[in-house]
């Protein structure tokens, strides 16, 4: 709603007068909302969004402008963008029919035109968005972005804004190595086991990990360490010396968060996973 006043001016000879100032409200017939269809994101994913234009007037609106801001923010002097538009994903949907898809720009910021909204009706623009590197990831953060419609017909721009929080979760790998590569009968060796947290949660004891394998060769006399303190048989793991199957016990292995950082060069997000080392040393 903008307000706007009105003064008129009488001339005369030899002078003039002026009018009392009116004042009116110019009261916008469109209203437009924004949504995530997921409210949380994680790196590398694919975000949702929903932009809904309601036209509660008499006048169809043509030629409307969407531009998104990506969630734009300002660190290491200079611009990022933590969204990047996915090419092709643009769909218009006049009343729930669907139009041709509409002429849509990456930017950015990402810029869709030609939009229309009837009398009386809705248009609903509907597109998707990938993280970045430049998408925080550390519990509590967020990505807040921005979408402003423009176009005839339209005094003040119209906006309108939706927010995505990190997910509070583990992202777990594994790897696993030989040492040594090559052994003799009756010789010792060992395999590490290295899990890997790139999430911004701690995996505990709850989330009950258990390392399994089958050994071939069968080991004996088994060591097992997790990062390098002995772990103890029966409690901490199980191991069938006449089948070569290994597993530790649930909740015995935690891992804890990845650390992030932000390049002061490029204003990218690093992952420093968090890491958890199980060995087994054994006779074959």
């Amino acid at each position: 709603m903008a307000s706007f006043t009105n003064q008129a001016i009488l001339s005369y000879n030899g002078g003039s007068v002026a009018s009392n100032v009116v004042t009116g409200q110019l009261v916008s017939p469109l209203t437009v909302t924004k949504t995530a269809v997921v409210d949380s994101y994680t790196a590398n994913d694919s975000v949702t969004y929903v932009v809904s234009i309601v036209n509660a007037g008499s006048t169809c609106f043509d030629n409307l402008t969407l531009s998104d801001d990506l969630g734009a923010y300002t660190a290491a002097g200079q611009t990022l963008y933590p969204l990047r538009y996915t090419e092709g994903s643009a769909a218009w949907f006049i009343n729930g029919t669907r139009q041709a898809d509409p002429a849509a720009t990456a930017g950015p910021p990402l810029v869709i035109t030609g939009i229309s909204v009837p009398a009386g009706g809705n248009a609903i623009v509907i597109y998707e968005a990938e993280t970045t590197a430049a998408a925080p990831l550390a519990a509590g953060s967020e990505i807040t972005n921005t979408v402003t419609v423009t176009g005839d017909g339209i005094g003040t721009p119209l906006t309108a804004q939706a927010v995505i929080t990190a997910a509070n979760q583990a992202d777990l790998s594994i790897s696993k190595s030989l040492s040594p590569a090559t052994v003799e009968e009756n010789g010792r060796l060992t395999y590490t086991f290295v899990i890997r947290n790139s999430g911004n949660t701690e995996a505990g004891a709850d989330e009950n990990l258990v390392i399994s394998d089958t050994f071939d060769p069968i080991l004996k006399d088994l060591t097992v360490t997790m990062d390098g303190a002995p772990m103890v048989p029966r409690t901490g793991y199980t191991y069938d010396p006449s089948t070569g199957v290994f597993a530790t016990a649930a909740g015995q292995i935690t891992v804890p968060a990845a650390t992030f950082s932000q390049s002061t060069v490029t204003g990218e997000w690093q992952i420093a996973p968090g890491e958890t080392t199980v060995t087994v040393t054994g006779t074959i």
